[in-house]
């Protein structure tokens, strides 16, 4: 698997992008909403301006190292930024994992799919991957109709998986293959990457 450079994706309402120093507040400001925090794996709360500084300048590395590659989801018309969505590469396997996460005033309108099958779309045509794969908690139902609605198929629940907040949480698996986002390009197409 190579790493090709992190172009900007583009989709109809959004521009998914290479995170950017200036970007520091802006984040801070909307992974610091417990919600955020309570939804994902990775992301604590407190969170604070550290950890975005801490996080944002871990990018280009993990890139170049073939770990990950992380993208701002910002909105076309003013550049703003919404949320984040990335890949994680498992190399030896020709796999990735999605994740991404929106600020909470931007949920329920239809961004996270858009910039999740932007991404997926683009990890397919630009790294040898044979699968893409997602997970979500139980308690978050909305991120699971997210993955269905970009061609994924509910693989199953990891039981007790991880461990958040001293609490033992499953995990709702959905996986695509490289073969089922070709069939069926009116559910993800390939963006196109500037």
């Amino acid at each position: 698997m190579t790493s090709p450079a992190q172009p900007t994706i583009s989709t109809p309402r959004l521009l998914l992008r290479p995170f950017r120093l200036a970007d520091i507040d802006r984040v801070a400001a909307l992974a610091a909403d417990r919600e955020i925090a309570l939804n994902t794996l990775n992301i604590p709360h407190p969170y604070t301006r550290r950890h975005a500084e801490e996080w944002i300048t871990s990018h280009a590395a993990q890139l170049e190292r073939n770990e990950s590659v992380t993208y701002a989801i910002t909105l076309r018309e003013d550049g703003l930024v919404i949320g984040a969505a990335g890949l994680i590469f498992d190399p030896p396997n020709d796999v990735a994992e999605l994740g991404y996460w929106i600020g909470k005033s931007y949920w329920g309108l239809g961004y996270a799919a858009e910039a999740s099958r932007a991404l997926v779309g683009w990890g397919f045509a630009h790294y040898e991957l044979h699968r893409i794969h997602a997970s979500h908690f139980p308690r978050n139902p909305a991120s699971g109709a997210v993955l269905r609605r970009i061609g994924m198929r509910h693989e199953g629940r990891l039981r007790e998986h991880v461990k958040k907040w001293g609490e033992y949480l499953d995990l709702e698996r959905y996986g695509i293959l490289r073969t089922e986002f070709e069939a069926h390009d009116d559910v993800v197409q390939p963006p196109p990457s500037h």
